[in-house]
């Protein structure tokens, strides 16, 4: 009820308007072709909810290109879709059963890209209408016709009446990360103002993640430039780590070594390039300067003797090389990014990413993304993954609807499965809320529905009227009103709409209300079965595993560093981890309820399990030492153990009840003993004990939000 005793119902929004425009234009029109002009009544029905699908429920994003090839991939596969849904409707069980495999496909497949999760729910619309609605496969061709009519139309006026593209809103926020860091970089330098830019730093990184994981799918496709993209926003976080523990550790560089002072000075003119690159300019980063003074780095300490002072180096090194290394990894993903990559950067790019080394073939190099597809599908092969239980969820829901709307009886199926569909969320709780607003919505848009009704009558030429002014309001209300609002202009326009397809007054209303409250139930016992508590319960499996395999790869890379490992570790688990925990993330944050912690404590644990992987991916990369390991190479071996352990209790006890709180786990001892090394290895031991030094200090931060995180296992799965 406060939703509907606000004063400001709907928010202003030009692309919204300009789709209520779209929408009441295009489809009253495709309607009144159909139905007056060709006197099909299923091809009518198909226009209109296609014209519905496709220039309402489907918002895609991206370049003009990108527009017409998701509304192309929309037509083909809701024709599909319609095929089968016709097909399997005749026989109850078939179609509930059919119903499983093809809405998993449906929703499983937003993992790949944004325009495709953008794209599910109309997609799935094309199927429910025929699966759910009496029909025979000789209606195909009518059906098919409607659709395409629909999709073609649709397109053309998403393409012509559209908003002017506005700034990537995340490249926005990834140029305004790099430009702030590159201005901490040199304030460093400088000795000016250094907390102001570095409060600064933080915050634009914090606004670069809140981007990032504002939608409940990534906002980048697999794409190469997409991919390229979503790794830039990751290396700008790492950079921002990096840069903000080493002032914290020195102050500022003013007074460090030339040759580390120059690295400093090139790494900051690589970040501001980032940020002109991402802003549209036409440069390119200065990667010979940063790769030379990386390289001057390690041939001051190749010169230096082992001795006093020796330590120090390596600690300052290990800060600027570290960071240096990031910010050209940034600077790569950015060119690739922004489409302007020659083949030897890409070759680059791709070794890194998808681990294929420059010298593979050309055929082997084509199949990055396909690889990257199966990839992201095999990360999400696991319970761990929002994505997947989603999916089960909507793929169970949608087939029980369709089996109780057939069983039942009721006259209008469709709207039972319809109902399902639009409230099914990632918890009972979340789930319950927005079925309560779906039927008040019903309610209310009924009741306005029926006086329209009754105040114009049932006549052709009043309804007709009415219809272009109903699409308008359903057409602006998604995004810009609450979701009752919408439900209640969507019920207007169905009672104009079957009024006109088949004049039966305001009895329409009621029947979809029934329908509605049929969805709901069925949605709300599903959310019970399937998934209860939702994303939270998720998150904290996933923030668990991506400890754990962080952890391991830390440890795995530790042995390689120290020559204790014949082969370099495999990133895998850890990346998967990483992406289920994304996901995770962004279903916790978009359900509704009580049930929040503040985002800085879910950011300082992501940001844990992001530092320990790069800390590995960082040791990873250096060689492998040929002396024989020393007592302080087995030492360090052990204290990787403990850390190891550490972490794993740390996961544990945001699953396991059993388990300590994480707030009793104590950080363990790593005393830095590197120095006393002996010569042949004290420049490896140095460097893998710079690297479990940057992650101790770190510790104690964690269990205080993982604390707050493990606690919400209490809560009652309704709120």
């Amino acid at each position: 009820m406060v939703e509907f005793a606000r004063v400001q119902l709907f928010t202003w929004s030009v692309p919204a308007a300009m789709r209520a425009v779209r929408a009441a234009v295009v489809l009253p029109a495709l309607f009144a072709l159909t139905f007056e002009g060709f006197g099909n009544v299923q091809m009518a029905t198909f226009a209109a909810f296609g014209g519905f699908a496709t220039l309402v429920m489907a918002s895609f994003g991206g370049r003009r290109l990108d527009k017409v090839i998701a509304h192309l991939y929309l037509a083909v596969a809701g024709s599909v879709l319609l095929t089968i849904g016709t097909a399997v409707h005749s026989v109850t069980w078939l179609a509930a059963l059919v119903t499983v495999p093809v809405a998993f496909g449906v929703l499983f497949a937003g993992v790949i890209a944004p325009n495709l999760a953008a794209g599910a729910t109309a997609a799935l619309l094309a199927y429910v209408l025929p699966a759910a609605s009496p029909g025979t496969l000789a209606m195909v061709p009518d059906r098919l016709a409607g659709w395409w009519l629909a999709s073609v139309v649709g397109t053309l006026a998403v393409l012509l009446v559209s908003p002017r593209p506005a700034a990537d809103t995340l490249q926005d926020a990834a140029s305004k990360c790099a430009r702030a860091l590159g201005d901490l970089v040199g304030a460093g330098l400088r000795a000016e103002a250094v907390p102001d830019h570095r409060e600064a730093s933080i915050q634009a990184k914090h606004r670069l993640i809140d981007q990032f994981t504002s939608t409940p799918y990534r906002p980048t496709s697999l794409t190469n430039a997409d991919q390229a993209l979503a790794g830039v926003v990751g290396m700008l976080e790492w950079s921002t780590a990096l840069l903000c523990d080493s002032l914290s550790e020195y102050g500022d560089f003013r007074d460090v070594p030339e040759v580390e002072r120059e690295l400093f000075s090139a790494t900051g003119a690589v970040l501001r390039d980032v940020a002109e690159l991402l802003d549209g300019a036409d440069t390119r980063p200065d990667l010979d300067r940063l790769d030379n003074a990386l390289q001057a780095s390690v041939t001051a300490l190749r010169h230096m003797s082992i001795g006093t002072g020796y330590a120090t180096a390596v600690d300052l090194s290990f800060h600027a090389r570290t960071l240096g290394l990031a910010v050209r990894a940034a600077a790569i993903d950015t060119i690739v990014a922004v489409r302007r990559a020659d083949p030897a950067t890409i070759s680059e790019w791709q070794e890194r990413v998808y681990g294929i080394p420059e010298r593979a073939a050309g055929a082997e190099r084509r199949l990055g993304v396909l690889a990257a597809i199966s990839g992201v599908a095999l990360h999400h092969a696991s319970l761990r993954s929002v994505w997947l239980l989603n999916s089960i969820r909507g793929a169970a829901g949608l087939a029980a609807a369709i089996a109780v709307a057939d069983v039942s009886g009721v006259q209008h199926g469709f709207w039972v499965v319809l109902g399902t569909l639009s409230v099914l969320r990632t918890s009972a709780a979340s789930t319950g809320a927005t079925a309560w607003r779906a039927l008040l919505g019903t309610v209310v848009g009924f009741a306005l529905g029926a006086a329209l009704i009754m105040a114009i009558g049932t006549g052709s030429a009043a309804l007709w009227a009415a219809l272009p002014l109903a699409v308008l309001v359903a057409g602006y209300a998604p995004g810009t009103a609450p979701f009752a609002v919408g439900q209640a202009a969507f019920t207007i326009v169905v009672s104009v709409l079957y009024n006109l397809l088949a004049p039966v007054g305001w009895q329409v209303g009621v029947l979809r209300i029934e329908d509605v409250a049929i969805g709901c139930a069925v949605s709300l016992v599903v959310g019970l079965v399937f998934w209860p508590r939702g994303a939270g319960q998720v998150v904290r499996a996933d923030l668990a595993d991506a400890f754990r395999q962080s952890a391991a790869y830390l440890r795995q890379a530790i042995d390689w560093a120290l020559g204790m490992r014949p082969h370099p570790p495999q990133a895998t688990q850890a990346v998967a981890a990483k992406i289920r925990l994304d996901d995770a993330l962004r279903g916790y944050l978009a359900e509704q309820g009580t049930k929040r912690m503040p985002r800085e404590e879910l950011w300082r644990l992501v940001a844990g399990t992001t530092r320990l992987r790069l800390t590995a991916r960082s040791l990873n990369g250096l060689p492998s030492p040929d002396a024989e390991p020393d007592p302080v190479s087995h030492t360090l071996r052990d204290q990787a153990a403990r850390l190891n352990n550490w972490y794993d209790q740390l996961a544990a006890s945001l699953t396991d009840r059993d388990q300590p709180p994480p707030r009793e786990l104590d950080p363990p001892e790593l005393t830095a003993i590197a120095a006393t090394a002996s010569d042949p290895v004290v420049a490896c031991t140095l460097w893998v004990e710079q690297h479990i030094q940057h992650i101790r200090p770190h510790l104690g931060e964690l269990t205080t939000a993982a604390d707050h995180l493990a606690q919400q296992r209490t809560l009652p799965w309704w709120q």
